[in-house]
């Protein structure tokens, strides 16, 4: 493992965390956050602590085959999430979890969300599913949750909360935000009573864009 590498995770993955918090997208010490050191380590949040006081040494290295985590502060009881998902996909490197209020009320109903977002589909990558209810901080659930992610970059989490993932923590954070909008448009639609949803084909082109298109071109000299 390349121990400078590993600082500047810790680093974004701090960073990260207090903007989740700022952003109101969790409350009290719920939620977690992971960002990718390598194929095999993932620095993650530690378990029930005041996001406002902690540091980036706050933030807990593990090896994601094993589990076992370096240091005297316990990981996120959610690790076995993050790291099945790190692991199985290499496109990922950050991974946000929150238990934001809009998008929690829609996974009450154990129901998915449709196309209906331009920013939904080019984020995350079209409907969003939701994950089979399971006990928090489970095997059970990091299967449930890799699932309902595949060909997804979010999804919600029966009676828990939402997932989002990047391939940056910046965009991971962007995503969950986005989901959380998203949920919130979601329940305003049902007052209306109808809604159109963005087809597979657009969904495909918006997602296309985003990965491939999206932003400044980088300058190559």
């Amino acid at each position: 493992m390349n121990r400078e590498k590993a600082k500047l995770v810790q680093m974004e993955v701090c960073a990260t965390a207090k903007a989740m918090a700022d952003q109101g997208l969790t409350a009290g010490t719920w939620g977690n956050i992971a960002g990718r050191i390598d194929d095999t380590y993932m620095v993650i949040t530690p378990s029930g602590m005041d996001y406002s006081k902690l540091v980036p040494e706050n933030m807990v290295i593990v090896n994601m085959n094993t589990l076992e985590y370096e240091g005297d502060l316990k990981p996120s009881i959610e690790v076995p999430v993050h790291a099945k998902l790190l692991l199985t996909r290499p496109e990922v490197n950050g991974v946000v979890h929150v238990h934001s209020s809009k998008a929690l009320a829609v996974a009450v109903t154990r129901k998915g969300i449709p196309s209906i977002c331009d920013d939904q589909v080019q984020i995350l990558g079209g409907d969003i599913r939701c994950a089979e209810y399971t006990m928090p901080g489970s095997v059970e659930m990091a299967e449930s949750v890799a699932k309902a992610l595949e060909d997804r970059m979010g999804a919600l989490i029966a009676n828990h909360g939402s997932i989002a993932m990047g391939r940056s923590l910046k965009e991971a954070l962007v995503g969950a935000a986005v989901l959380e909008k998203t949920a919130q448009i979601w329940i305003d639609v049902q007052t209306l009573g109808c809604y159109t949803t963005i087809s597979e084909e657009d969904c495909d082109t918006f997602r296309d864009f985003f990965l491939h298109k999206y932003g400044q071109k980088k300058d190559c000299k």
